[in-house]
C-alpha cells in the first residue's frame, strides 16, 4: 500500500529531498514527534513544547503526518492545515504498545542505547510510525537500524515565521532563489539532503561549529584536493536509498551494479582523506568501510550491463553456475547444435537432403523425402506423412526438445534464485553502507561550503561565547547572486551587543534596502553557525540561540486573520520567547493600523525589548516611523541608523549604505513613481502630502513623540528598575482602597507621590 509518506518509487521521490513520514503525539505536558524516511532508513525523534515541534514540522516538511483520532483541533491549532494527515486509533498511541513495537523492531531490551528512553511522548510517536509501516504492508524494513534524538538544546531556534521569512529552503514566491539554492553545490543525493537539514538546524556548540569550519578552511586552501574528491563523489549513487531497496528486496539488477560502482568509488576517497593533513578528514578515512567483499561478489556474479528486471535475462555472469551455463548453451546455441545433429544424421544414414525443423504442433522433427524413406533407421518414429515427405522423431531429438523448450524457464528460475541470494548477501552490509553514506554526505556538505566560499569570496567567521555580533562589509548571499549584470552589492557593517548597542533603529525610505539588511544579518549569523563561510569582509559571531524575524506582509484569511493580526501573532511569539542570546529582526512593525496606533505599538515593543530585566536580545528594528528616532535620547542602548539616499535634481538615488543617525523622510511617492504609478496620481499625492505636513496633525505627532522621549528620559534618569522609591510607591498604591478614597484624599496621595519623586 502506497501513501505519500511511504514510497520507494523514484518517480515519486526527489534525489535531494527526504520523504518524511511524521507522527505526532500530544501528551499532557509536551508534544512528541517522529520523522521516518522509509526510502533512506533515517529515523528521528523529538519532544518539547508545541512551538518547537511546529518548528521541526516546518523544517522537515513531511509528506504525511500521523496523529491520534479526535485530535484534529489540536493538530490544526498548533501546526496549521498544510499537511496531508492520517488518523490512527487511540491504542496505537499508548506507551506500552509503542515501546513494545520499537523494542521488537530493533531487537533490543531497552531504548537506552539510542538515548531516547526519557522522551515518552517522542517514543510513542516513533512507535506509531513503525506501526504504520506494518499497517501499510511494509514489512521488510531492516534498513531502519537506528533512531536518533533531535535535541532542542543543540540547535538554533527558528520558528515557522523565521523559516518562512528568511526563505531558507523554500519560498512562497514562484521562481524565487532560496538560501539552499545558493549554498548547495553538493554532488551526491545524500549530501543534498543533509545540507537541507544543516540549513534548518544550525548548531549552538562552539566546538562543533569550528570543527566544520576547520575542514572548510582546509578545502578552500586545497582546491586540487577539492576537485579530486568531487570527481570521485560524482561516481557515487544514492547509497542510502539503494541499500534501503536491498533491505526491502526492491533493488533491481541495474541498481545493484550502481551500488557496486558507488562502493568502489569509496576507495579513492578514503585514500585521499588519509593522505590529507587534516585530522577530521583522516578520521573520516578511518571510518569509511570499502566493503571489499561485497563489491567483489557483485563484480564476480552480476553482468556489468545488467537489465532493470531479472525477467529480461542475462543477469548472472557465465561461470557462476554450471547448470545455468549448460542451459544457456542449449537455449542460445540451439541452432548450432541442430545443424551439427543434422550433418551427423545425414552422414550416418546416407540421406542427402535430410533436414531438422520445428513447428508448434509437433515440435522438433526430422523431414525425409519419400525417395529416401527406405534409408530411415527402424528406431525413428514416424510422426506425419506429407505429399512429398515423411516426418520423424527420435529419442535424442525428443530429449533435446524437452531441454530447449524448458531452458528459458529454467534459466529465469536459476537467475532469479542466484540474484536473490546475492541481494541477501548484500543485506549483511546494510549498516556499514548506511554509515558510509552518512560520512559521504558530511564530506559533500563541507565541500559544498568550500566551493561556494571560493566562488563567492566568503570568509571564515569567528565564533565565540560573547553576546556581540560584529559584521564588517556584510552582503546578502541570495540578493548578490541576482543583481543585474555589472551591478555590485552594497555591503554594510552591523554591530550589536548587550551593553552599548543592543537595538539599532533603522529608518530610511521604502526600497532603500532596510529589509535586505535585516535578512542578511540573520543569514550571515545562521550560515556561520552551520559551519559555512560567510559573505563579509569579517564576522565575529557570539553564539546565537534563537533567531526571530518579523518581516514582510501576509495574511491568513482561511483562519480569519488579517495581515495586521498575523503581524501581531508573530511579534507576540518573539516577545514571549527571546533570550539574552537571541537575534531579533523587526521590519515595519505597526504599519497595518493607524499612524498613532502603529507608532505606539512599535515604541512599546522596542521599549519592552530594551527594558526586559532578564534578557537583552540583540535587535535590528527597521521602521518607516521616523518619529521613533527620538527613542535614542531616552534609552541607553538604542542607536539610530538610516539607509542613506541622495537627492539630485529632484530624483532619489538609493545608496543602500547604513549610516549613523535617523532619517526624516520616507520617499513613498518616489517609490510609487518607480513602480509606474500614473503621473496624475503622483502629482495629486505630492499636493496632499505638502498640505498634511503643514497641518497641525503632523506637528502635533512629532511633538508628542518628543515629549514621550523626554518623559522616558526623565524616568530613566531618576529611577532604576529596582529603585526603592518605586517599590515604596508600588506598595502604597497596592494598599489603597479605591472604593473608600475621597477625591480630596486622592489628590493628597498624588501630591505625596509627587514629592517622593522629587516634584515640587
Amino acid at each position: 500500500m502506497v501513501t505519500p509518506g511511504v514510497a520507494f518509487n523514484e518517480q515519486v521521490l526527489e534525489n535531494k529531498k527526504n520523504n518524511f513520514l511524521a507522527a505526532v503525539h500530544f501528551d499532557r505536558k509536551q508534544v512528541g514527534v517522529a520523522f521516518l524516511d522509509v526510502s533512506t532508513g533515517e529515523f528521528l525523534v523529538a519532544q518539547g513544547e508545541a512551538n518547537y515541534i511546529d518548528k521541526l514540522l516546518q523544517s522537515f516538511n513531511p509528506s504525511e503526518v500521523l496523529y491520534q483520532r479526535n485530535n484534529d483541533k489540536k493538530l490544526i491549532e498548533n501546526f496549521g492545515d498544510k499537511f496531508y494527515t492520517y488518523k490512527l486509533e487511540d491504542w496505537v498511541f499508548t506507551e506500552d504498545y509503542s515501546t513494545e513495537t520499537l523494542l521488537k523492531h530493533f531487537g533490543t531490551k531497552s531504548l537506552k542505547g539510542f538515548g531516547v528512553e526519557n522522551l515518552d511522548a517522542g517514543t510513542i510517536a516513533a512507535g506509531a510510525a513503525i506501526h504504520y509501516l506494518a499497517d501499510t504492508q511494509h514489512n521488510k524494513v531492516s534498513h531502519i537500524t537506528n533512531i536518533s534524538r533531535l535535541d532542542e538544546d543543540k540547535y538554533v531556534w527558528l520558528d515557522r515565521f523565521t523559516i518562512r521569512n528568511l526563505e531558507l529552503v523554500y519560498s512562497h514566491n514562484d521562481g524565487a532563489t532560496t538560501l539552499i539554492d545558493v549554498l548547495d553545490a553538493t554532488v551526491s543525493p545524500m549530501g543534498g539532503r543533509l545540507l537541507k537539514r544543516w540549513v534548518v538546524l544550525p548548531l549552538k556548540d562552539e566546538q562543533a561549529i569550528n570543527d566544520r569550519l576547520d575542514v572548510v578552511k582546509y578545502f578552500t586552501e586545497k582546491e586540487d584536493f577539492v576537485e579530486d574528491v568531487t570527481s570521485h563523489l560524482k561516481l557515487i549513487g544514492d547509497l542510502e536509498r539503494l541499500i534501503s531497496k536491498v533491505a526491502a528486496a526492491r533493488i533491481s539488477p541495474r541498481e545493484t551494479v550502481h551500488l557496486k560502482y558507488s562502493i568502489l568509488a569509496l576507495e579513492p576517497i578514503k585514500a585521499l582523506c588519509e593522505q590529507s593533513k587534516n585530522k577530521a578528514l583522516q578520521k573520516i578515512a578511518d571510518q569509511i568501510n570499502v566493503c571489499k567483499f561485497i563489491s567483489q561478489k557483485i563484480e564476480d556474479e552480476l553482468q556489468d550491463e545488467a537489465p532493470v528486471l531479472v525477467s529480461k535475462g542475462n543477469v548472472i555472469k557465465d561461470g557462476v553456475n554450471q547448470e545455468l551455463d549448460d542451459l544457456r548453451a542449449i537455449a542460445y546455441k540451439g541452432k548450432d547444435y541442430l545443424l551439427q545433429m543434422q550433418e551427423r544424421l545425414m552422414e550416418e544414414t546416407g540421406i542427402g537432403k535430410l533436414k531438422i525443423a520445428f513447428n508448434n504442433v509437433f515440435g522438433y522433427y526430422i523431414e525425409v523425402r519419400h525417395s529416401h524413406k527406405d534409408k530411415v533407421p527402424e528406431t525413428w518414429i514416424r510422426k506425419q506423412t506429407l505429399t512429398q515427405a515423411e516426418r520423424y522423431i527420435t529419442e535424442e531429438l525428443k530429449e533435446y526438445e524437452t531441454k530447449i523448450l524448458g531452458a528459458e524457464e529454467k534459466i529465469l528460475a536459476i537467475e532469479t534464485k542466484l540474484y536473490e541470494e546475492l541481494v541477501f548477501a548484500i543485506s549483511d552490509y546494510i549498516q556499514p553502507i548506511q554509515y558510509n553514506a552518512a560520512l559521504i554526505a558530511r564530506l559533500d556538505c563541507l565541500l559544498s561550503f568550500a566551493k561556494v566560499a571560493i566562488k563567492q569570496n566568503y570568509v571564515r567567521p569567528s565564533i565565540n561565547q560573547t553576546k556581540a555580533l560584529n559584521i564588517k562589509d556584510g552582503r546578502h548571499p541570495v540578493i548578490e547572486q541576482n543583481l543585474p549584470l555589472g551591478e555590485s552589492y552594497v555591503s554594510n557593517d552591523v554591530y550589536l551587543d548587550d551593553q552599548t548597542q543592543q537595538i539599532i533603529m533603522i529608518t530610511g525610505p521604502n526600497m532603500s534596502g532596510k529589509s535586505a539588511l535585516l535578512r542578511q544579518t540573520a543569514l550571515i549569523t545562521l550560515m556561520a553557525q552551520m559551519g559555512s563561510f560567510v559573505p563579509a569582509k569579517s564576522a565575529e559571531i557570539g553564539i546565537v540561540d534563537k533567531v526571530f524575524t518579523r518581516v514582510g506582509a501576509s495574511d491568513n484569511i482561511s483562519s480569519g486573520e488579517s495581515t495586521f493580526m498575523v503581524e501581531m501573532n508573530e511579534t507576540a511569539s518573539i516577545l514571549n520567547n527571546f533570550t539574552d542570546r537571541s537575534l531579533v529582526l523587526l521590519d515595519e512593525i505597526g504599519r497595518g493600523t493607524s499612524t498613532y496606533d502603529g507608532i505606539s505599538i512599535a515604541w512599546a515593543i522596542a521599549e519592552f525589548i530594551h527594558q526586559n530585566p532578564k534578557a537583552r536580545a540583540k535587535t535590528l528594528f527597521a521602521t518607516h516611523y521616523h518619529e521613533l528616532n527620538d527613542m535614542e535620547t531616552a534609552f541607553d542602548r538604542i542607536k539610530n541608523y538610516n539607509v542613506s539616499v541622495k537627492e539630485m535634481n529632484k530624483k532619489i538615488i538609493f545608496l543602500r549604505k547604513l549610516v549613523r543617525g535617523g532619517s526624516e523622510h520616507s520617499f513613498g511617492i518616489h517609490v510609487a513613481k518607480v513602480a509606474g504609478m500614473p503621473k496624475q496620481v503622483l502629482d495629486r499625492a505630492t499636493q496632499i502630502m505638502l498640505k498634511l505636513e503643514k497641518s497641525h496633525g503632523a506637528e502635533e505627532l512629532n511633538q508628542k513623540t518628543k515629549e514621550l522621549a523626554e518623559e522616558e528620559g526623565m524616568q530613566l534618569s531618576f529611577f532604576k528598575l529596582d529603585d526603592p522609591i518605586l517599590e515604596q510607591i508600588k506598595e502604597e498604591i497596592i494598599s489603597l482602597d479605591i472604593n473608600t478614597l475621597t477625591p480630596v484624599e486622592a489628590l493628597m496621595k498624588l501630591n505625596e507621590i509627587k514629592k517622593l519623586v522629587g516634584g515640587s
